[in-house]
């Protein structure tokens, strides 16, 4: 692809006197410069290296035009856009808003993603409903974000409405400040209000400040449209792919089912029970090479961390092993927490290595995971119905929805092991990755730095 792109711009080149182009430079330097924020809907570092939408889209991007990433986060949102418009940066991919503003000062490329901006508020507060319910209120927001503009335009329907621009909080910060009770709103996107609700489960939608926004890369304004033109070419690609559905699935599908209660006990025992097993966990994961939280995150959705604990089909432990799988991988005693704990490590390990090598994470790990619950033939029977599809039966988001389909005759028939209660298995995995997502965050919030902008994160994402 790099070469069929850098030929066209070359014969480009001969034929106008113009200087060359910004796909050029792009090319001809080997390195695709990009600003972004971290946040679990941009970027962020996990276990294994770099993670996000954002990331994983504009990783793709730099793929397709076989030059090197390098990223740069940003500890300030208001500095994302002058990063491109002062030529620091090539691309910003932070989740930015299309607004009218933005756009006389940048490009925007294809938009990817549709969201609502709405007015949050704590659970038990009272919804707001209209925008004079924020009068007398303790409105805050991002300086530079696109809800400033948003809220802007309220204040002229109604001048006694007040907000405050916070010069360096970020949505989590801000977010937690109306979880507890530190300011009454915030306005915030759908696609963030719906990951940070299974992080702070308090917080709730109000009216929508807006709706039908959508989400786009922004590109410098420049005499030539080359990027923006290799950019649409990228989106039009993944988009009759899959792949953008598939990015869009793996960060934001696990998020629509919520539950208020269940997740301010999993937060309360994270920071009571957890404690006394942690290095349990950590130890265990250490041997198979894994994130001691996904194990965690599986301990608590089988057993809510109690050693004792018994299912009326006998399983026990934390992490609720069978007799029969306990003797197979050399566990005798499964309210033991230590043999528990490793035993259940090596069992997710074991169903991970049985899997075949072009399933690969993270949707290796959601397949293990659906194993661990529902049994590996279950699984496989389910891979069958998506490959008569015509599907990637490689694809968490394809095989999720043919699980669904081995409670139901018409479907079953057709597989070697007959019914089999899928829904509890698409659910296990979508609680367990919810549980390690706050995991996640909270040790993130424990941990936190404030990056440096000036840190840039080198990312080489093609040998070419």
């Amino acid at each position: 692809m790099r070469a069929f792109l850098v030929a066209c711009v070359t014969a480009a080149l001969t034929t106008c006197s113009q200087p060359p182009s910004l796909l050029d430079e792009i090319l001809t330097t080997g390195a695709l410069r990009v600003v972004t924020t971290v946040s679990p809907t941009t970027y962020y570092l996990g276990p294994n290296g770099p993670l996000g939408p954002e990331y994983e889209l504009i990783r793709g991007f730099a793929d397709y035009l076989g030059v090197e990433l390098q990223m740069a986060s940003l500890d300030r949102f208001a500095d994302v856009l002058p990063s491109v418009v002062n030529g620091r940066a090539h691309v910003a991919a932070a989740g930015l808003t299309v607004t009218d503003e933005r756009a006389r000062r940048v490009v925007f490329g294809p938009r990817y993603q549709q969201v609502n901006q709405s007015l949050v508020y704590k659970f038990g507060h009272g919804k707001p409903r209209e925008v004079t319910d924020l009068v007398g209120r303790r409105v805050e927001v991002g300086v530079g974000t696109s809800y400033v503009e948003r809220l802007s335009r309220l204040q002229e329907r109604e001048p006694r409405v007040v907000f405050t621009e916070h010069p360096r909080a970020d949505e989590a910060e801000l977010l937690l400040a109306v979880a507890d009770g530190t300011i009454d709103y915030t306005v915030a996107d759908s696609n963030v209000i719906a990951i940070y609700r299974n992080l702070a489960p308090e917080i709730r939608r109000g009216f929508d400040v807006a709706t039908g926004d959508t989400l786009a890369w922004a590109l410098p304004q420049r005499y030539d449209p080359t990027l923006q033109h290799a950019v649409e070419r990228y989106f039009e690609e993944i988009r009759t792919n899959g792949q953008l559905n598939r990015i869009m699935d793996r960060y934001y599908g696990h998020t629509k089912r919520f539950d208020y209660v269940g997740t301010r006990r999993f937060m309360r025992d994270a920071r009571n029970k957890l404690p006394r097993y942690r290095e349990l966990f950590e130890n265990a994961a250490a041997n198979i090479d894994t994130d001691w939280r996904l194990l965690a995150a599986i301990g608590y959705q089988e057993s809510h961390w109690d050693p004792e604990a018994v299912s009326p089909t006998g399983v026990k432990g934390i992490m609720m092993l069978t007799k029969l799988t306990a003797s197979v991988i050399g566990v005798d005693d499964r309210v033991d927490p230590a043999q528990s704990i490793v035993g259940g490590a090596y069992y997710l390990d074991r169903l991970k290595r049985r899997l075949p090598a072009d399933i690969k994470d993270p949707d290796r790990t959601w397949f293990a995971l659906a194993a661990y619950n529902i049994g590996y033939e279950h699984v496989r029977d389910a891979r069958k119905l998506t490959r008569e599809e015509g599907l990637d039966d490689t694809l968490w988001v394809h095989v999720r929805d043919n699980l669904n389909k081995l409670a139901q005759r018409r479907w079953y028939e057709r597989t070697k092991n007959g019914f089999a209660p899928g829904w509890d298995a698409v659910r296990y995995v979508e609680n367990v990755r919810n549980y390690y997502d706050i995991l996640r965050w909270l040790n993130w919030q424990d941990q936190r730095k404030s990056p440096d902008p000036d840190d840039t994160i080198t990312l080489v994402s093609n040998d070419a």
